[in-house]
């Protein structure tokens, strides 16, 4: 096999392996519920 066809292989295999971790690693982010945004007196204390 040549040298190119095993480094396309392999970089198709970590491209592969990052779309995997990327789709769980937002599955994961997901089961923490609904986002509840900050309070407004906090936000306008950081503004000041």
């Amino acid at each position: 096999m040549e040298r190119s066809k095993i480094i396309a292989i392999v970089t198709g295999a970590i491209s592969v392996f990052l779309a995997i971790a990327y789709l769980i690693l937002v599955q994961l982010l997901d089961f923490r519920g609904e986002m509840i945004p900050a309070p407004i007196s906090q936000i306008i204390w950081l503004i000041s």
